[in-house]
């Protein structure tokens, strides 16, 4: 009988497949579909949102404000993630279900949604949240209320929480490295630095800084910040031009940088000539920028939708045909996609759903299936994972024009940059 229940189940994912419902790329890391779920009364101890058939987890991304330009993706990206965990029988037995919340790019909102989650809907993971200033509001929250957040976003670092797996790279993977790299690669000694206005841009830059000037032993010849949703630029691209930096490190994020990017252009600056790296301009933000606005600049990051291989080449075929062929995937969006499987991984692990015991267990969790190629959970929560320099082209793609030989260590807190 159990045999035969079994090929029941494979025979009905068959169809839901043949039916084009899930595109599932070839995961080593997953289990075959189980025979029976284990009892609520085992996986659930805390009062979390699990019923013998689900599991709620909560969205909660910016889907309205300048931020939405920047977050549709990871939330797409997140539940075309649950999607295929659901095709392939659930976690623990059972289907996701999902409650999405609008942080509407409004720190407070995000707070206020991510207690509704926690409190009210009790969900047993929330995957959100992109800018830091979204993180920072909610993370109170998480650890009053003792969540699980999976935040996507590549951020400053100097932190590390018990109820928070970062999927996206601290500061060491990607500001270091990619500074690294265009001194060596491109000369970089004089830089200006430009970035919006509130915690990540400047703590990044100020990390970028001591590094400028105490590692690269350059020096940074001009550093301006300005809201997020401006558009007016012109000023400093005149003290950019005026300056004449080897090389202008960018951290403009969400919909500023559409005017910023097309703005240069109009001013005369060929991203040719000038080197430009950007640490917040993906795939996502070109789309609404035009890659004719870009092309040539340097972007650092761990994932390209460009990349070569076998997992990337399953993932953006399924991701492009539950959202649309015209669809781009970004270094965030891919994050975003880990964040549903390395949960899944973990309560697999620990066989509870359980926050804490989620939280112990996720140390040494690997998802062999990333489309960025491997990763795995530090003991601090954030992912080994290699770093890339892409360089922008007029088609909104990048060509990866350097990666790392390895996994780079995740170091949130490095000695010398606090």
């Amino acid at each position: 009988m159990a045999d035969e229940n079994d090929r029941g189940l494979e025979s009905a994912l068959r169809r839901r497949l043949l039916m084009g419902l899930a595109a599932v790329p070839a995961v080593a890391a997953l289990p075959r579909l189980a025979l029976a779920a284990p009892p609520t009364s085992a996986v659930n101890t805390t009062g979390l949102a699990v019923t013998d058939t689900e599991v709620t987890v909560g969205i909660l991304h910016s889907v309205t404000g300048t931020m939405a330009i920047s977050e549709t993706g990871a939330q797409q990206a997140e539940k075309l993630a649950i999607e295929q965990i659901n095709a392939e029988g659930g976690v623990l037995g059972r289907k996701i279900k999902i409650i999405q919340e609008d942080g509407a790019s409004d720190w407070p909102t995000f707070a206020e949604k991510a207690k509704k989650l926690l409190v009210n809907d009790k969900c047993a993971a929330v995957f959100g949240c992109w800018t830091s200033a979204s993180r920072k509001a909610v993370l109170p929250v998480f650890e009053q209320y003792n969540g699980m957040l999976y935040y996507p976003t590549f951020y400053e670092g100097l932190e590390e929480s018990k109820n928070v797996i970062y999927t996206g790279q601290e500061a060491t993977q990607q500001i270091l490295a990619g500074l690294d790299w265009v001194a060596k690669e491109k000369g970089g000694k004089t830089f200006f630095f430009i970035g919006s206005d509130y915690i990540w841009p400047r703590t990044s830059n100020k990390i970028a800084r001591k590094h400028v000037e105490n590692v690269i032993k350059g020096k940074v010849v001009g550093e301006e910040y300005f809201p997020l949703g401006h558009t007016q630029f012109n000023s400093v691209i005149n003290k950019i031009k005026l300056t004449k930096p080897n090389v202008i490190f960018a951290d403009v994020v969400g919909g500023s940088n559409v005017a910023f990017y097309k703005q240069l252009k109009a001013a005369g600056i060929d991203l040719s000539k000038q080197v430009l790296m950007t640490i917040s301009v993906t795939e996502d933000e070109i789309d609404g920028i035009g890659g004719e606005n870009i092309a040539g600049a340097y972007a650092c990051m761990k994932y390209f939708q460009s990349l070569k291989n076998p997992n990337n080449e399953k993932f953006v075929p399924a991701f492009k045909k539950m959202w649309g062929e015209k669809t781009v995937i970004g270094d965030v969006t891919q994050a975003a996609y880990l964040g549903p499987y390395l949960w899944k991984l973990t309560a697999e692990k620990v066989g509870s759903f359980d926050v804490d015991k989620i939280a112990a267990g996720s140390a040494g969790v690997e998802f062999k299936g990333a489309p960025e190629g491997y990763v795995r959970i530090h003991p601090n929560h954030h992912l080994w994972s290699k770093t890339r320099v892409g360089l922008a082209k007029a088609d909104g793609q990048f060509e990866v024009v350097y990666e790392s030989a390895d996994l780079i260590e995740p170091n949130p807190f490095p000695v010398g940059y606090q």
